[in-house]
């Protein structure tokens, strides 16, 4: 690839950026919350607004509805393809067009489903995951027009946020429209908004229903408290026997790794305690680098428990109680078998014998970047060549499980995580945002990676 022709890609990404913000506060005006009904018909026209903006970028785009696996109707899918040569090489980009929930919009500094610039970055919920996928895709489309010497094919998902139910049956169902030799996934993030990263790893995770019961009925308190403890206490003094006093998780059997392709750069502490508004006085639990802590190695955390609220509250023996607990694995470890370990632990370490039952519930599992792979390679030059600095490759806690079950499907195809977030984007959370430079130089990484795949 030439210098000329990459100025001139360039030139074009700055040009039509406009259109792109633009695009992108639309669809952060559709609420497109998944958890409201995937089937809805909010969901319809969610997938419909993609469809439209991917054929004026020349997409031959369609929305079609999947099926869950028992055969009910599923979410409000986006796909799409454009053949340049049935003998070049062919890109599949995915992104999702669904967003997370707004629980309480008071917690926002602006309306959340009305996308507001503040200074570099442009606000509103899906503004980054995952309508900066979507923006990413459009631009760098737009951007290489004619010039495009890959085959496309586009999957844009309905259902991410809701744990994509319906996703393997109708990727299997797709089988054809779906095969390629690269899958670009634009849903994860960078280093920062200044400094590009392919994503090297995600963890996998899974979840257990874990009842703890001590009495066939509630007693009182002062009557019987002293020899029998409550359900609660005996919860909490079973969920702090899984760690160890450095605050690492300490059962057999789940396993921890190193970060994935070696450690480029750590975390710095300072920022992530900013960035997650930690409070002063808490130490960082665990051991080892802060980036393997939260990207490679294990962790559980309550994401549930079942107690009496304060306000009620009364002088009883809680007699049982039912907590959920999410399990996150090292990428490499299969969930199935970090499941069962952490089920048997459960149950072995019974607080005064205490019965502890234990229900495993989903699965999903983790994932692990090629480095040697060539679209990696080119990948990395692209970010380097947009963003005007090396990329520092990162790995992500949280899970994508798709990503393992499509290389499992399609075994020779290359995948690639990217994505519109920063350490500052609050996906998932209030004030959600991207920033616009990063955004404009992630659809440049893009158009460049594609020029570079049809070299």
């Amino acid at each position: 690839m030439t210098a000329v022709f990459s100025d001139e890609l360039r030139a074009r990404v700055e040009a039509d950026f406009g259109r792109v913000v633009d695009l992108l506060g639309r669809k952060v005006a559709l609420k497109s919350i998944s958890a409201e009904g995937i089937t809805a018909e909010h969901m319809k026209r969610s997938a419909e607004f993609v469809a439209d903006e991917l054929r004026q970028v020349g997409i031959d785009a369609k929305v079609v509805q999947s099926r869950n696996p028992d055969g009910t109707p599923g979410a409000w899918e986006v796909i799409g393809s454009k053949i340049v040569d049935p003998q070049a090489p062919t890109v599949l980009l995915y992104a999702h067009h669904d967003v997370q929930p707004v629980p309480d919009p008071s917690a926002w500094d602006t309306d959340p489903f009305v996308a507001t610039e503040v200074g570099t970055r442009l606000y509103g919920r899906g503004s980054a995951d995952d309508g900066g996928g979507i923006a990413i895709h459009s631009g760098a489309m737009k951007a290489l027009g004619d010039d495009l010497k890959v085959n496309i094919k586009v999957f844009v998902e309905g259902e991410e946020e809701m744990g994509s139910p319906s996703f393997i049956p109708f990727i299997e169902e797709h089988r054809d429209e779906f095969a390629s030799d690269v899958i670009v996934v634009a849903d994860s993030g960078n280093w920062s908004a200044e400094i590009p990263s392919l994503t090297t790893s995600l963890r996998g995770n899974t979840c257990v229903d874990v009842n703890v019961k001590v009495l066939h009925h509630p007693v009182h308190s002062g009557q019987y408290g002293g020899p029998i403890l409550d359900a609660n206490t005996l919860a909490a003094m079973l969920i702090a026997s899984m760690y160890d006093a450095n605050g690492d998780l300490a059962v057999p059997g789940v396993a921890a790794q190193e970060p994935v392709g070696g450690l480029q750069r750590d975390l710095d502490e300072a920022t992530v305690r900013e960035d997650a508004g930690i409070v002063d006085s808490y130490r960082l639990a665990g051991t080892g680098s802060l980036a393997s802590r939260l990207w490679t190695k294990p962790s559980v955390t309550v994401i549930g428990f079942d107690a009496h609220p304060v306000e009620g509250s009364f002088n009883v023996v809680s007699p049982e109680t039912t907590f959920r607990l999410s399990l996150r694995t090292a990428p490499s470890q299969h969930p199935q078998e970090a499941q069962d370990a952490l089920a048997a632990f459960l149950q072995a370490h019974a607080p005064f014998g205490a019965e502890v039952k234990v229900t495993k519930l989903e699965n999903g599992m983790g994932w692990a970047m090629d480095p040697n792979a060539v679209a990696t390679k080119d990948a990395l030059a692209a970010m380097e060549e947009a963003f005007g600095v090396a990329p520092i490759n990162k790995g992500e806690g949280g899970s994508i499980p798709f990503i393992p079950e499509l290389q499992r499907i399609f075994p020779s195809a290359q995948v690639l995580v990217t994505g519109p977030e920063d350490p500052k984007a609050n996906a998932h959370s209030p004030n959600e945002s991207i920033s616009l430079p990063g955004l404009k130089n992630n659809i440049l990484a893009e158009a460049l990676l594609l020029a570079k795949l049809g070299e």
